[in-house]
């Protein structure tokens, strides 16, 4: 900015002292460069509040198993959809009231008191002796985790300069998508140590006890970490009122949107803002399937070859977890924002959605191969999708964080956070009861065995894609 521009953006302005929300403005307006150490801190937070997320989903199938609850082994995916179902129902409780909060309280309280969930629970859920205790302690893990996915996009969008908003919510994204990936990686490696590294670690240690104690505990130990980084994150919230006379340094240039809100001293009711209702359709959507596409994949892969799956170990998951992690980490943070300056979230979001449905659709075929081939056209694929999936998401972080100013983001996105927990939940409790089906169906005529699974994740997949089009998703005019 020009000095003559940034003295009488000064004069327009009043600066509110004490306010850590103008604090932040000022900083973003004198600031010049990269934001490498906003980007840190969000990718960071964002990392720990995903990894317990899936981290489960390579050993559950051996734990459900373990906790001897199955009847058959067809009957374990059923099982594991509970255990999987109950994180997103816990936060699809807890999310809205959570968004209220970070508004009316600040975006770091909240943030802090999730961390530091993650530390207790998930812990916790790695010392399960049971169906139940794994159940219960995943259950509260989400509804405290509920506290970081809204205000964590609100404080994205509000610590950095106009020109790195898509970053920003790339990161979130792209953060949450490696979670979602390098979560059962650490899951796949990590569980049932002794068994897997039987010179590191006894049977009648801890990690021999609880064998699937370990994966948590390292998440647990991160999750640590984030929380004592966090105590240094700057509040972005204003705890003062906008007026026609009074307004912020972000108000006045930085987010034009917020400001036209607050000089109107108006809140437009939420349901009834199109822009973020249909965008958060979407994302719901899409959502759903990922994170059925998630429990899927690693049922499909530990279950064996008479069922139509891979007989893949966890650590043979965790491995191509880990390679897609890699390539989804390189593209969203060398390509997608790129894409997304040129072509609009919109339109990269239907693509990576049609695009997806076309590498699904592989899934079955690859199933009948074996060896090297099995191995290349497995970790083609798997990087393929997860980079598709997670560029989907971050472009309906960009449109519904666009459809609100600063005063409504914690609130709106507390209620995207809720109807996405909501979608999340229903995706591995449905995932884990359509793939034990689909295990007893080996000799159908249409679609036998896990071609039906498929085909259903294929169908949600398209109905997504379809509301990208008009009239059903709207965008905020500007």
């Amino acid at each position: 900015m020009a000095e003559k521009e940034y003295t009488e953006c000064l004069l327009e302005s009043k600066y509110h002292e004490g306010c850590p929300g103008c604090k932040v403005d000022q900083m973003k307006r004198l600031r010049h460069g990269f934001p490498f150490s906003e980007l840190f801190s969000v990718w960071i937070i964002v990392l720990c509040t995903t990894l317990p997320i899936s981290s489960l989903f390579p050993f559950l199938y051996f734990m459900i198993d373990d906790f001897d609850i199955a009847k058959k082994e067809e009957d374990i995916g059923f099982y594991a959809g509970f255990v999987g179902c109950s994180f997103m129902l816990g936060r699809a409780l807890t999310s809205v009231i959570c968004g209220i909060l970070a508004d009316r309280y600040g975006r770091k309280p909240v943030i802090l008191i999730g961390t530091t969930s993650v530390v207790v629970f998930n812990t916790l859920f790695g010392l399960s002796l049971n169906f139940w205790m794994a159940i219960i302690t995943r259950f509260c893990l989400g509804c405290f985790n509920g506290l970081l996915g809204g205000p964590i996009k609100a404080y994205a969008v509000e610590t950095f300069r106009d020109e790195y908003q898509s970053l920003a919510l790339s990161a979130v994204s792209t953060a949450w998508g490696i979670g979602l990936i390098i979560g059962p990686a650490i899951g796949g490696f990590l569980a049932q140590p002794a068994k897997q590294y039987p010179s590191l670690f006894s049977q009648d240690s801890i990690f021999g006890k609880f064998p699937y104690c370990l994966p948590c505990f390292a998440i647990s130990i991160f999750a640590f970490l984030v929380t004592i980084i966090s105590l240094w994150i700057p509040e972005t919230l204003h705890n003062h009122k906008f007026d026609d006379h009074d307004q912020s340094f972000d108000a006045v240039k930085d987010d034009p949107e917020s400001n036209k809100v607050a000089k109107k001293n108006e809140k437009k009711s939420l349901l009834k803002n199109w822009p973020l209702m249909s965008s958060m359709i979407v994302y719901c959507i899409f959502s759903l399937h990922n994170m059925a596409y998630t429990e899927i994949f690693s049922l499909w892969a530990n279950s064996p070859r008479k069922f139509g799956g891979l007989a893949y170990t966890t650590a043979e998951v965790g491995s191509v977890l880990a390679v897609s992690g890699v390539g989804l980490l390189i593209f969203q943070l060398s390509l997608y924002s790129y894409a997304e300056r040129n072509l609009g979230p919109i339109i990269v979001t239907r693509i990576c959605g049609i695009l997806s449905v076309v590498v699904l659709s592989t899934y079955p075929l690859i199933a009948k191969l074996s060896g090297v081939a099995l191995t290349m056209a497995l970790y083609s694929a798997s990087v393929a999708k997860n980079v598709l999936s997670t560029s989907t998401i971050t472009g309906t972080f960009i449109l519904q964080n666009r459809a609100v100013g600063q005063d409504q983001r914690g609130a709106a996105n507390g209620i995207s956070m809720t109807a996405m927990s909501i979608c999340k939940a229903i995706g591995p409790g449905a995932a884990g009861v359509i793939f034990s089906w689909s295990e007893k169906r080996q000799d159908a005529s249409f679609l036998p065995g896990t071609q039906m699974v498929f085909f259903i994740l294929n169908v949600v997949l398209a109905v997504g894609v379809l509301w990208t089009f008009k009239p059903f998703l709207g965008e905020r005019q500007h």
